[in-house]
């Protein structure tokens, strides 16, 4: 891999302080308690991470190897220790929280549902028990496809609870997808639903699962059935069996199988560039103390907290911080199943006022998307109870986290802008909200324990404020992944391919400005070479959504015989889409302004309108379909996790 220094070329110098009241009754309120922190990770490496695992997770043998790096990058942490996660997650808050909420629900329909610990203990174990009494134990794999349900949290914790290993799929994604991962996984039971309530409609989950299986998935055993649309579908009594007939006569009661600390808790499949996806493998003790200390030191999560990620439980954020994060240090989470535009483009702030919502998390693409709709929908509800606000899934441009800390956190909320990967578990980078300073568009610094650097392709630091490179962990951390399932040369070949294997390599490009705050650049294969220049796409973007009448932006690099690459925009604007995506005067005048933005070099050879961007379901931008486009090539791509497949044939200019 062959990368120049990356031009800065986006400058943003706006610092926000978090408020008096706010760094009063934080954690971690000042910038000195957080460098103490810092130094400790700095002096004693092991000794600090040593520490933070005795004291935060509950062990049924305490460990005593803290870090074996004896395979590495096969690195093991805790390796003697055995505990278990949904032991940690729910039996520990039996005795002073049993009658607290653990989970608040809402469906895209209205209806409500609330479990409190107790509640969601004996559901867990009850569902628990149903798994073994299906041949389902230690080391199993078991696939979940899912609305966005309690439902799918029970059935992750019981899977943790007796040691099988879950693989949750995404349940916008395809029959064929689905049938890919249960089969790479060697899945013996999958657990879905009839259906779900997503954007008015009804997703057909079972007929994807039936369709799946029909293709081949030997290694299924059992199909159970949850029912909640009560819409008719297929059944096949020798395999399926609906939920609650699965769970009658079951104990609610169920002893947690006690894991070894590198067991692994799940499998996550990621797309990779070219290939099968991949399945991400993470550990049972190492995660689980990622996702506790992240929820303390970002979120500074109190008891009292009434707590919203917006995330499906088919990504990563919604394991790490809907599933496991939220429950192990005893918090009320709040799940919603459906999309944010029903009834209308009040629906996020509605639920925020009605239940009270203290702390929301949620990605850029949902914020932009809601912002272009206008300030009058936030301002219908009284967001008051909101303390705190978090982006996850990319940078945030600096006019998106303006519009949501003044119009969305009222000017009073820290905004967590965090950095991390399905790979890395939990947040790497990311403000702690009652000492650091916050900039609109930076995530700002490591959290304590994670030696982040940017370095150049021999491997060193990059000391010069505002030069791009690699984003690179130079030391293993407990969170992070510890293989590929299957295939450990490719997560060696993926991960840790360059510096002679000594350091994590994110695939992010990044920068440090002058405070030693990071900037996240785009992924290295989204870098644009312009004329010998290497330019960040983010920064492109942002300059784009800064003018008054774009809403969102999406760059991307074409081909070009003089300069190496042109820049491809695809603009989406706050009014109106032009007649036929053409407007030649707005063109000319969105071409100047980012050449006053940010130069003569990052001004848009071509801009395409649109009324929408490509996104899966859960709002990540389909960049790869937008270079096909670019290139004026045709779709070849599997394009079934888009939400709206039409808007590709708008962007061809077919329609």
């Amino acid at each position: 891999m062959s990368i120049e220094n990356i031009d800065s070329i986006l400058h943003e110098e706006r610092l926000f302080q978090p408020s008096a009241e706010f760094v009063k009754s934080a954690s971690i309120n000042s910038l000195e308690n957080l460098k103490d922190l810092h130094e400790q990770a700095e002096q004693d490496y092991e000794g600090f991470w040593a520490k933070l695992g005795h004291d935060e997770i509950s062990w049924q043998t305490p460990f005593s190897n803290v870090l074996d790096d004896s395979r590495a990058p096969h690195y093991q942490w805790f390796s003697d220790g055995k505990t278990n996660v949904s032991y940690n997650c729910l039996d520990r808050h039996l005795e002073s929280r049993d009658n607290n909420n653990a989970i608040i629900f809402e469906g895209e329909n209205g209806d409500i549902k609330t479990l409190t610990y107790h509640e969601l203990y004996s559901q867990v174990c009850c569902f628990a028990n149903a798994m073994k009494a299906r041949g389902i134990g230690k080391g199993d794999r078991v696939v979940i496809y899912m609305p966005m349900t309690p439902e799918a949290v029970v059935a992750m914790q019981a899977c943790a609870r007796i040691g099988a290993i879950h693989s949750v799929v995404f349940g916008g994604f395809s029959a064929e997808s689905l049938k890919d991962r249960i089969e790479d996984a060697g899945a013996k039971m999958l657990i879905t639903a009839d259906g779900g309530h997503r954007g008015g409609k009804i997703i057909e989950l079972k007929q994807a699962a039936d369709k799946a299986l029909a293709g081949g998935c030997a290694s299924i055993e059992t199909v159970i059935v949850f029912k909640r649309t009560g819409h008719d579908v297929g059944f096949n009594p020798d395999k399926d069996i609906w939920w609650h007939d699965a769970i009658k006569d079951m104990d609610n009661n169920c002893e947690p199988e006690w894991v070894e600390a590198e067991h692994p808790l799940f499998l996550l499949y990621t797309s990779g560039s070219t290939g099968k996806p991949k399945g991400i493998q993470h550990s049972t003790a190492g995660y689980l103390l990622g996702a506790i200390l992240t929820m303390k030191w970002v979120f500074d999560i109190k008891d009292d907290d009434i707590y919203w990620c917006t995330a499906d439980v088919g990504w990563i954020t919604g394991h790490t911080y809907v599933a496991y994060g939220p429950l192990a240090v005893g918090s009320t989470v709040l799940i919603y199943e459906g999309a944010p535009t029903i009834p209308d483009c009040g629906r996020f702030w509605d639920i925020c006022e009605r239940h009270k919502v203290s702390i929301f998390y949620t990605a850029p693409t949902a914020i932009r998307a809601l912002m272009k709709q206008g300030d009058e929908f936030p301002a219908k509800y009284d967001l008051s109870s909101i303390r705190l606000l978090g982006t996850v899934g990319e940078p945030i441009n600096p006019e998106a986290w303006i519009w949501y800390h003044k119009i969305i956190g009222g000017e009073r909320c820290p905004i967590v802008d965090t950095w991390w990967q399905t790979e890395t578990g939990a947040h790497m980078i990311a403000p702690i909200p009652g000492a650091v300073a916050t900039k609109p568009g930076s995530c700002t610094l490591p959290l304590p324990g994670i030696m982040a650097d940017v370095v150049d392709e021999a491997g060193n630091s990059i000391t010069e404020a505002n030069k791009g490179g690699f984003l690179v962990i130079k030391k293993p951390w407990p969170f992070m992944l510890r293989t590929i399932w299957g295939d450990d040369e490719r997560y060696i070949n993926t991960y840790w391919p360059m510096f002679d294997g000594k350091y994590y390599l994110a695939g992010d490009s990044a920068r440090r400005d002058s405070d030693g705050y990071f900037w996240i650049m785009g992924r290295i294969d989204d870098v644009l070479n312009v004329s010998g220049h290497r330019l960040g796409t983010m920064e492109i973007e942002s300059a784009l959504v800064a003018h008054p009448r774009v809403a969102e932006a999406a760059v991307v690099g074409r081909p070009d015989e003089i300069k190496g690459e042109a820049i491809f925009a695809y603009v989406v604007l706050k009014g109106d889409r032009p007649e036929d995506g053409i407007d030649k005067k707005l063109t000319k005048e969105l071409r100047t302004w980012v050449s006053e933005q940010i130069g003569p070099i990052a001004k848009p050879d071509d801009i395409r309108y649109a009324d929408n961007l490509p996104k899966t379901r859960s709002g990540k931008i389909m960049r790869r379909l937008l270079r096909t486009i670019a290139q004026g090539h045709e779709i070849t791509q599997d394009t079934s996790t888009l939400e709206n497949e039409s808007i590709l044939q708008q962007l061809q200019g077919k329609r």
